[in-house]
């Protein structure tokens, strides 16, 4: 019997036989803990291992992206105590300046295709984005990893979901997220790794990868695996700034199910309070005033997000009372946004550039929702209280800037 993507992953890092459902010990790649969770880290470390050196330093490393920079006395607190340990240790930091840490290791050629990568971060299995097997674990887990390098796991039955169609302008990558959110719900992809296929999902680059396989999460997956034509291939060679190709199902491979799912005609759509899950199409939308938008996240933080956005506020401004706050998803981001001229774009329309982070996801973040609030937002969850006290709606950058100019959620084509 032929192996998926994931269990080609998991036996290129074990010596045990990998197949669905077995707990193998596995080789981890790259370790990494970020502001949440890097303090309690470093504390277990302390307690169960003391002085004893971490397994490789130059495969472990920190990154600050949660509240960054610090704006709590706990986040201050916390992100030192990781700075000492690192120093102690000899540890790499990508500190507040640095931006989402899922992007910065892909952006710095660290979370490479067919490669494992762990950390405190539950959206890590982004990764999957460039075919690296991302996971996010708890302290305990990740302090086990940092002394040893490796962590056992159970392997994931896989789910083939195969795209039929094509999409357009108005509809993005985004859409097409929640439309397939939409037909698998929370149940099916439950604690199982999927794979996409299909023309639309071999054309998507790499921006495009990152919010589909960013909310696998919230799809209850384990992590989302992409296919590739070979402009894609291209594309991942110059992001990660290496020619490695992820490795491919084998024909004979053995799939928990198969799903079709049809997207011709795709339209915009937004996921409706309080859940991802509950999408509908933006047109069934009428008369949602909105006080504010967010767009950023590592769904839609991206250069492509951020501009398509400026395309649509350029010339135009924010309805008055509306606030829009963009946080670009890391500082390479950033400075690209600057290069052609976005960031001018986005000011003169009257939205608030913050620095590359997290943004406005949970508590702690810039850009939260007080009681009676209504937000539309890039992000990839709007759980009751995740963005504060208010309601959010999820949708594309392109759906988010056309509804702060209109004050009320809007198809992009009505602008």
């Amino acid at each position: 019997m032929g192996k998926t993507i994931i269990e080609k992953i998991i036996q290129l890092h074990t010596n045990e036989e990998v197949s669905p459902g077995k707990i193998v010990w596995m080789d981890l790649d790259i370790r990494s803990a970020r502001d949440f969770g890097g303090a309690n880290v470093v504390k277990n470390y302390e307690r169960e291992y003391g002085d004893q050196r971490v397994a490789d330093p130059e495969k472990t490393f920190f990154t600050f992206d949660l509240v960054a920079p610090a704006k709590t006395l706990k986040y201050a607190d916390n992100q030192q105590i990781c700075r000492e340990f690192a120093k102690k240790h000899g540890i790499k930091i990508f500190d507040v300046d640095m931006g989402i840490g899922s992007h910065v290791l892909m952006e710095e050629g660290l979370a490479l295709p067919n490669t494992t990568v762990v950390g405190t971060d539950s959206h890590l299995n982004i990764l999957g984005a460039v075919g690296c097997f991302g996971q996010g674990m708890g302290d305990v887990d990740i302090t086990f990893a940092f002394r040893t390098g490796k962590t056992w796991f159970e392997v994931p039955e896989t789910l083939k979901v195969i795209i039929n169609g094509k999409f357009n302008y108005p509809a993005t990558a985004k859409d097409l997220t929640l439309f397939i959110l939409k037909n698998l719900g929370t149940e099916k992809a439950l604690g199982k790794a999927i794979e996409f296929y299909g023309e639309a999902i071999e054309n998507l680059s790499i921006a495009e990868r990152i919010t589909l396989c960013s909310m696998v999460t919230e799809m209850g997956g384990i992590i989302g695996f992409t296919s590739f034509n070979q402009k894609r291939l291209s594309e991942l060679k110059d992001f990660i700034g290496k020619d490695i190709e992820p490795v491919k199902a084998d024909q004979d491979a053995n799939y928990s199910e198969i799903i079709e799912i049809d997207i011709e005609g795709l339209t915009p759509h937004v996921a409706v309070p309080f859940s991802p899950s509950n999408v509908k199409d933006v047109s069934d939308l009428r008369n949602i005033k909105i006080d504010s938008g967010f767009i950023g996240s590592c769904t839609n933080g991206r250069v492509e997000d951020i501009e398509l956005a400026s395309k649509i506020l350029q010339g135009k401004k924010i309805r008055q009372g509306v606030r829009l706050v963009i946080v670009p998803a890391t500082k390479r981001v950033y400075k690209k946004l600057l290069e052609k001229g976005i960031i001018e774009i986005l000011f003169k329309a009257g939205a608030i550039i913050l620095n590359p982070g997290c943004g406005g996801c949970a508590e702690g973040h810039a850009g939260l929702t007080g009681r009676g609030e209504v937000q539309i937002s890039t992000g990839n969850r709007n759980f009751a209280g995740k963005q504060g006290k208010g309601m959010t709606y999820l949708a594309s950058p392109a759906v988010v800037a056309s509804s702060c100019i209109a004050g009320e959620i809007i198809n992009p084509n009505k602008i």
